[in-house]
């Protein structure tokens, strides 16, 4: 099992936003959270990426529990085993997609040429070759998700969890990300957890989840 979280609770004062959430999700596979705004969806991918804690419950991803680790561990753990993809890509501005892509080696502390080499590698594989020198300003709606995706894969994450990563893009664009989802699942048995409202790319996932009332159903 990739992720397993049991009897998730999480509060904001006093509103409950998760109410027991227990789910499990397999290696390679792609999972779509759906449900209506303000239904927790983004509170539940922000614990399953350690970004926040729930208030009570367990979660466990690669058979370790992360609600165990320190505080210095746990960031060692996210940088290493989970990547994440934004609406609205969250690119550095004044680095090339290429720097952009190496980040989060760096901060794993591989070696510059390895980093730089690992970066190369994705980014031909993402098509995005002759784009590597270019600032994301200099970049498509599309092709700056892509690198994106390219920097969520740089460590070979357990799983990447992507919040939205098709709602800011035009209707190509949106295809050609979630086609490029199936196919990272395909060749490299990439795990995708994505929260989203496009219902095109729920129909497309393995399994749906739907967040009801703080609740997972299915």
């Amino acid at each position: 099992m990739m992720i397993e979280a049991r009897a998730i609770v999480k509060s904001f004062g006093s509103l409950q936003v998760l109410k027991g959430i227990d789910l499990s999700i397999n290696r390679g596979e792609i999972v779509a959270i759906v449900g209506p705004s303000g239904a927790g969806k983004t509170t539940l991918l922000q614990i399953l990426g350690t970004l926040d804690a729930p208030d009570s419950g367990a979660l466990y991803i690669n058979n370790i529990c992360v609600c165990k680790l320190k505080s210095k561990e746990l960031a060692s753990f996210r940088n290493s085993s989970i990547g994440f993809v934004f609406q609205f890509h969250q690119l550095l501005p004044e680095f090339t997609a290429l720097e952009n892509v190496m980040i989060p080696a760096l901060i794993a502390r591989r070696k510059t040429e390895e980093a730089e080499e690992k970066a190369i590698e994705i980014l031909d594989f993402l098509n995005l070759s002759e784009r590597r020198g270019h600032k994301p300003s200099e970049l498509s709606g599309g092709e700056r998700q892509r690198v994106a995706v390219a920097r969520a894969l740089i460590n070979r994450p357990a799983v990447i969890l992507a919040d939205e990563p098709s709602g800011s893009l035009d209707t190509q664009s949106k295809s050609e990300i979630h086609k490029l989802f199936f196919e990272l699942r395909d060749k490299m048995e990439q795990t995708f957890v994505i929260v989203t409202h496009d219902e095109q790319l729920a129909h497309l996932a393995d399994r749906v989840i739907h967040i009801r009332d703080g609740i997972a159903v299915g």
